[in-house]
């Protein structure tokens, strides 16, 4: 029997239940579709864009090695899914489930014209066989966590298929036609300190393991080399989450659970966006409907300051200039520097949400809105608002210094400690930016805005 292999954010051949079960059939004809239809307003970002550009070079490459091609198709993914039936009289598709709300939608589509086979293979466990004791689905990470240790160690890697039997004759499209990458200005020029594809997944995993043992104690250090940089890698599906907890159990035991416990955040997110689509717009918690968000010409200006790492504040600049030239930004600045615009500026963490979901490489439906929710205490599983990041302070204590020089050349010639608050010290050069708001004068701010969203709350209920 010949098959579709439909091929999302999936992008490997090594634990590729899709691809393993097609291949047992018979002739498999690959196809990645470039859908800006279906995703509506999450159409991929430019980053993301400039990743999937090399990573499908890399991923045709592959193919041909194994005796198939791989076929790009570009429109609305169930019409050119169902365009490609009728050209090859195929009838059957296998692919890897995804829990995006658009993808969700496209394999329903799918299902009406076509045997449409869908696999588990991108997550720790299925988000919905994760339930409480009561069959419910939980919201909360920690016990959804120990619900999960549950059921691991997940199934053991599927090894590549040594040759996959190919379908000749079916047109494609040419990747370059595309134009994924940017052209004018070509911005991604700080994107090659990364290496698209399975291959350079396996060796960033490689490369990780010597360093898993420390990870607790340095992967909240910005300035040194503590975090795997697997993320796009997992997000585009060049590795699988199984390989990389078989390979990080085996290398450290039980010293790999902090790390572990983060892969697992990832799976915690999708189960979050399993239950609640619009969890990119939508408060986990109601009240915050109420929140005053500044809005208007000067807020405006303060989140341009803000994406452009000009907010006076040297930690979150750094995290803001990293994230523009290398299309990623270390996890404890990423925290930061959101913390910053939701409760230093009062900008709704929806902007930095989106802008996010268009720089980074790593962007993922569900944990880029999770990370935000979390940040602005509106998610269903996070701390309260009042909870608010001191990013001078966190500057210092996490020794971020080498990490501002890097990025913020203005600041090369300040010393530690004045280097993490320079206005403070009296020793800001004159090409670096004052604070856009004092931070005390910020937190006094952001705690009356969470006393204004409790009376209007109260006010609406006595009414």
């Amino acid at each position: 029997m010949t098959s579709i292999l439909w091929l999302r954010q999936d992008l490997r051949l090594l634990d590729h239940p899709a691809l393993v079960a097609a291949v047992a059939e018979g002739a498999v004809l690959p196809v990645f579709i470039l859908d800006d239809v279906t995703p509506g307003d999450r159409r991929m970002g430019g980053a993301q864009r400039w990743w999937l550009h090399h990573s499908l070079t890399r991923l045709g490459e592959a193919f041909t090695e194994k005796g198939a091609a791989l076929i790009l198709r570009r429109g609305e993914a169930a019409s050119a899914l169902q365009a490609l039936c009728a050209e090859t009289g195929i009838k059957r598709i296998h692919a890897i489930r995804h829990y995006e709300p658009w993808f969700r939608q496209s394999e329903a589509d799918v299902a009406d014209f076509a045997e449409l086979v869908l696999h588990d293979g991108n997550h720790l466990a299925p988000p919905a066989s994760i339930l409480t004791g009561s069959g419910g689905r939980y919201r909360v990470f920690t016990p959804w966590w120990r619900a999960l240790l549950g059921r691991m160690p997940p199934p053991k890697p599927l090894p590549a298929p040594a040759h996959i039997m190919g379908v000749q004759g079916v047109a494609s499209d040419a990747l370059h036609d595309w134009r994924l990458l940017p052209t004018r200005p070509d911005w991604a020029g700080g994107f090659d300190v990364w290496t698209p594809g399975e291959a350079g997944a396996k060796q960033a995993l490689r490369d990780f393991l010597p360093l898993l043992a420390g990870y607790d104690d340095t992967r909240n250090l910005p300035s040194s080399v503590g975090t795997s940089r697997l993320s796009p890698h997992i997000h585009w599906g060049e590795i699988s989450p199984a390989t990389i907890w078989h390979m990080a159990a085996r290398e450290c035991g039980e010293q790999a659970e902090p790390f572990l416990r983060e892969l697992g955040w990832r799976d915690y997110a999708t189960n979050l966006l399993d239950q609640m689509p619009d969890y990119h717009r939508a408060n986990g918690k109601q009240p915050y409907d109420l929140f005053p968000w500044r809005t208007g010409t000067e807020a405006d200006a303060d989140f341009t300051a803000w994406t452009r790492g000009k907010t006076g504040y040297p930690i979150v600049d750094a995290g803001m200039r990293e994230l523009w030239a290398t299309g990623w930004m270390h996890n404890r600045v990423r925290m930061i520097a959101a913390s910053f615009l939701i409760k230093h500026l009062l900008i709704d963490w929806r902007r930095g949400e989106q802008w996010f979901w268009d720089t980074l490489v790593d962007a993922d439906g569900g944990a880029n809105a999770a990370n935000w929710q979390w940040v602005a205490g509106t998610g269903v599983d996070a701390p309260l608002f009042s909870r608010i990041m001191a990013p001078l302070s966190q500057s210092e204590k996490f020794d971020a210094a080498a990490y501002i020089r890097k990025w913020v050349p203005e600041l090369a010639g300040v010393s530690a400690p004045y280097i993490h608050d320079p206005e403070e010290f009296g020793a800001r050069p004159r090409d670096y930016p004052a604070k856009r708001i004092g931070h005390r004068a910020a937190r006094e701010r952001a705690l009356a805005a969470v006393q204004l969203t409790r009376e209007l709350r109260l006010h609406l209920s006595d009414d």
